[in-house]
């Protein structure tokens, strides 16, 4: 499964407003891009997560409808959510993982874990290899 997670360890925004958190969690994820002048990944995402609290799987089209951009904008954007492992489509529809944000973030630190424990095992493999030692 490819997978592909990005951390950035951002400060979190001070006031309590759902669109500022959804941006951070957004910018924390990597899930923004240079490219995205529009801020539409948190646009989406919080479009997204409205939507799913009621529909519990949420069509593309209907992403792109109520946020007045194409089709292909939206799937893009998905795209990158799919790659992260925050969401999955079934499908033409888009599903949260787990359910739930809370789900669907517990499920990623759960993902990190297991990547970073393959990732020791090679580092222990090659510093063994090379006869390196912990200092």
């Amino acid at each position: 499964m490819y997978q592909e997670l990005t951390l950035r360890n951002l400060e979190k925004p001070r006031e309590k407003y759902v669109e500022q958190d959804i941006e951070w969690l957004c910018e924390s994820l990597g899930l923004n891009s240079g490219r995205d002048l529009e801020q539409l990944s948190p646009r989406i995402m919080h479009t997204f997560l409205k939507r799913f609290s009621v529909e519990r799987a949420v069509p593309s089209e209907e992403l792109a409808e109520d946020l007045l951009v194409t089709a292909g904008r939206i799937n893009h954007h998905v795209r990158n959510l799919m790659d992260s492992g925050l969401v999955y489509r079934e499908r033409k529809l888009i599903v949260l993982r787990g359910g739930s944000l809370t789900a669907a973030m517990e499920e990623l630190k759960a993902d990190t874990t297991r990547i970073f424990d393959r990732l020791l095992l090679i580092a222990k493999d090659v510093d063994q290899q090379l006869g390196l030692k912990n200092r």
